[in-house]
């Protein structure tokens, strides 16, 4: 549908304030043209009709009748005739003229202009409403003896119909009575909710369902644990009953626990358990309440995990859970009261998902946002590639580095660059917004040398200054910082650094003269400073180390490379990490027994890796997921050698539990957990279609190579745009969708 959905709204509208009486939500008069003007122009035929999301699949009408699904297909909920997932629209099969779609959970309706309504997916309890509880159905099957109906909604395991002779029916599970026959009895043909007439749109929640009647006023019936029933009780229902202090109603939604309604006067009214609107965060009222913040409302629209309202202006407003940016507020922050999406204007219609959302604009086009991790966005975005794609847009990179959703790049001109996640601030641009395109970190020039772990980033200037951003709840930056760096500070009291490592709580730079400074916590002697005192407000030098050249540093222990060719240890040692052969913990330094001629080192989670020139890779400690490459998931107290590599140059080891190696060759090879190639996960497989690699760096889910033309490639998961390639499977902000 497009925007004449919106026009016909404000003209019933326009027919409801010019008839109605209005106290506190409105009071009908009973004007006869009033009801004329909803009964003839049903509710169901808004805009919303046009879309739905569901669970983890997205539905869609286009002008020419054609049904269009997206996302996960388990049960054959996406209508195509397979059971694979898209990340791209694909057309359900045999449906045409449809003028309405609804999603369930892992089930999808569909009117037709014929009145009927067709319906996909999982049968269980019969929801599907063909007189059969076959498993699934992954094509249409017509709803048995349904005719003339105006409107459908799917819940999570039921579904509803409105006739245009106002009455409802429904059909699938009726635990709770949800159903509305009087019975808890499932059932797997429509049968009429009892006692309601005059229906003209209904909203189907997770276990209770809801009615506007022509009049304005609304029905509720199904469990109210909660109070979602709106009645001022807690008694669950199996016939309707009436909403308390609602009338001049125009729209419904229903929510996981919690209902919310428009009234002609554009506000909106919640109850129930959950996303209220209220600056109270998560409340619970059994009689309806104001949302806060909200005027001119048209349409609303209601997941297990946010809500979603429509404004006459065009713009959309969203509050709830926000862990998968479902808010489109370009953050992952919870909001408990409405704040409006960014970049959308001119949107007709909205639906909420779990944990994602989608909108209508005025030209037709889809967006979301959120998740979509089964790709039920319908714009291609990808949660994981299993082979390395181009950075667009970078150019001249020296040396790259990857944290827990983020990623950094290094320019030859000594700028950096960021993309990923950014709650914390990770990016340095200034904001909280994600991006999943690289962005200059600011303030920024003349940087030699970066790093990054979980949520920090650090950076070495050509003056030899130490500068970090992002996550710094455990003042690493010094007292005075705040806890959240958005743009980089420099660290007090740190000069003369060529290179820096980051552990989970600790940081190491390495200075011009061979020397090792840490700072950060200290608990297991990660700073090597023969202390576990924690040293948030200064530097301290680890004991008895010169010559060094390389530094790196793990959960929390430590690895210095010296310019002989050997490796010293130091920090926690529960799982043989420091590879002397003990799980004894070192407050200082000490040479790695039986290690010679080494290149290069890293560290990840309680296990190290090292390079020796003969090509060859060593590892030791934790090795649960494989991680140290020797064919086992055994620990290792002493270095052993990584199978089958003999060409090795660089070495990086990643936040979780995977590791990398750069070859002589300039090919690449991982083992461990998330790597994302098809290989034994405990022996080195190499990378695909990579070649001229100089670096690499590993996040927690993904993994980055630079090569010798300056390109940045990546691979694994995309959920936050971490590969900067791809849409992001977790978008806090709108996308153009294919629906």
């Amino acid at each position: 549908m497009n925007g004449s959905a919106v026009g016909w709204m404000k003209r019933v509208l326009g027919v409801w304030s010019a008839a109605l009486l209005v106290a506190a939500c409105g009071r009908p008069t009973g004007e006869p043209e009033a009801q004329q003007a909803v009964r003839s122009s049903p509710l169901a035929a808004r805009a919303r009709a046009r879309i739905d999301a569901g669970y983890h699949h997205s539905l869609s009408v286009r002008p020419d009748g054609t049904v269009w699904a997206a996302g996960a297909n388990l049960l054959g909920e996406l209508g195509n005739g397979s059971f694979s997932d898209r990340s791209t629209p694909v057309q359900v099969q045999g449906l045409s003229s449809a003028v309405a779609v609804a999603a369930g959970e892992v089930h999808s309706l569909a009117v037709r202009s014929d009145g009927t309504v067709w319906a996909w997916g999982d049968n269980s309890d019969g929801r599907l409403g063909d007189g059969s509880t076959t498993s699934f159905r992954h094509v249409p099957m017509q709803v048995v003896g349904l005719g003339g109906v105006v409107s459908v909604d799917a819940g999570r395991e039921h579904s509803l119909a409105v006739r245009s002779n106002g009455t409802v029916w429904a059909w699938g599970s009726n635990t709770y009575g949800r159903l509305g026959d009087g019975t808890t009895d499932s059932r797997s043909v429509p049968v009429q909710v009892q006692g309601l007439s005059g229906a003209v749109a209904v909203a189907a929640g997770e276990v209770h369902s809801l009615a506007v009647r022509f009049d304005g006023t609304v029905w509720a019936w199904g469990n109210n644990f909660d109070g979602q029933l709106g009645d001022g009780t807690t008694d669950s229902t199996s016939v309707p009953v009436q909403v308390q202090g609602l009338s001049g109603v125009v729209a419904v939604a229903a929510g996981q626990s919690y209902s919310l309604a428009v009234c002609f006067d554009g506000t909106v009214w919640a109850w129930g358990n959950g996303h209220l609107g209220s600056e109270e965060g998560w409340s619970e009222s059994h009689v309806p309440v104001q949302v806060q913040g909200l005027s001119g409302i048209l349409d609303v629209s209601a997941s297990e995990s946010h809500a979603l309202a429509l404004s006459s202006d065009g713009t959309v407003w969203a509050w709830g859970n926000n862990t998968y940016g479902s808010l489109g507020d370009g953050t992952k922050s919870f909001r408990p009261v409405p704040g409006q999406v960014q970049g959308l204007s001119g949107a007709v219609s909205v639906a909420a998902g779990f944990h994602y959302s989608l909108a209508v604009l005025s030209d037709s086009s889809v967006w979301g946002w959120g998740v979509s991790e089964a790709g039920q966005h319908g714009n291609g975005s990808l949660p994981f590639r299993s082979e390395p794609a181009l950075v667009p847009g970078l150019s001249g990179v020296v040396s790259v580095a990857a944290g827990i959703h983020y990623s950094l790049a290094l320019g030859s001109d000594g700028t950096v660059w960021a993309w990923g996640t950014n709650a914390l601030g990770e990016l340095g641009d200034g904001t909280t917004l994600n991006r999943h395109v690289p962005a200059q970190v600011q303030g920024l020039s003349g940087v030699v040398s970066v790093a990054a772990r979980y949520a920090r980033s650090l950076a070495v200037r050509s003056d030899g200054t130490v500068w970090t951003w992002g996550d710094n709840s455990y003042r690493l930056a010094g007292e005075g910082a705040p806890a959240l760096l958005s743009v980089p500070v420099q660290i007090p009291g740190m000069s003369g650094a060529t290179a820096v490592a980051i552990g989970d709580y600790h940081s190491l730079a390495l200075r011009s003269d061979g020397t090792v400074w840490g700072w950060g916590y200290n608990w297991e002697g990660q700073l090597g400073d023969g202390t576990t005192i924690n040293q948030p407000p200064g530097v301290v030098q680890a004991r008895g180390l010169t010559g060094v050249v390389a530094v790196a540093a793990g959960y929390l222990h430590s690895l210095a490379l010296r310019s002989d060719g050997t490796v010293w240890t130091w920090g926690s040692n529960s799982y043989g990490e420091l590879g002397d052969g003990t799980t004894t913990r070192r407050l200082a330094p000490a040479q790695v027994p039986g290690l010679s001629g080494v290149v290069a080192v890293a560290a990840g989670p309680a296990y190290s890796l090292a390079v020796r020139s003969d090509g060859t890779v060593w590892a030791w400690g934790y090795n649960a997921y494989g991680q140290l490459g020797d064919g086992t998931t055994t620990r290792r107290l002493v270095p052993v050698r990584v199978q089958g590599l003999s060409v090795g140059q660089t070495v990086a080891a990643g936040s979780a539990f995977h590791s990398l190696v750069v070859g002589s060759d300039g090919g690449v090879w991982t083992w461990g957990v998330y790597s994302y190639v098809a290989n034994p996960y405990n022996v080195p497989q190499q990378v695909p279609g990579l070649s001229g690699v100089t670096g690499a760096a590993a996040g927690i889910q993904h993994s980055m190579a630079v090569r010798s033309d300056g390109t940045v490639w990546t691979w694994g998961s995309n959920w936050d745009g971490q590969l900067g390639n791809a849409l992001p499977v977790t978008a806090t902000l709108p996308s153009r969708s294919l629906l």
